[in-house]
């Protein structure tokens, strides 16, 4: 069974940096095409970053030239590196598949909130 654990989220102020993370088990993510989706107080859960199993990666207009996604095969893992963060980035993040229709279930999330 999958199971997805996001970590490294916290407070950070306008224009900083952040990099979180998504240790998966059950499944080797470098099968699958993975990203990154946020939820924002009030919204719907929003994809904004992916990551096919050949490296192509796309962004959501509102991060594209900020965010980064990347995964590391030996250690399993997915990272999202946030650059340039703003209040509007302010989020729970989640990592899954990118494919809709074959969610795995959900982790717990990491908080990510930018606010001077």
């Amino acid at each position: 069974q999958v199971r997805l654990v996001e970590s490294g989220g916290g407070l950070v102020q306008p224009g900083g940096s952040l990099r979180i993370s998504c240790a998966a088990s059950g499944k080797t993510i470098r099968f699958y095409g993975m990203g990154w989706y946020r939820q924002a107080p009030g919204k719907q859960r929003e994809l904004v970053a992916s990551i096919t199993t050949g490296g192509n990666t796309d962004y959501a207009d509102a991060v594209k030239g900020r965010f980064t996604i990347s995964r590391d095969g030996a250690k399993n893992t997915l990272y999202l590196q946030m650059n340039s963060l703003n209040p509007e980035d302010t989020a729970v993040y989640y990592c899954n598949r990118a494919r809709s229709g074959d969610i795995w279930p959900w982790g717990q999330g990491t908080q990510v909130t930018v606010s001077s």
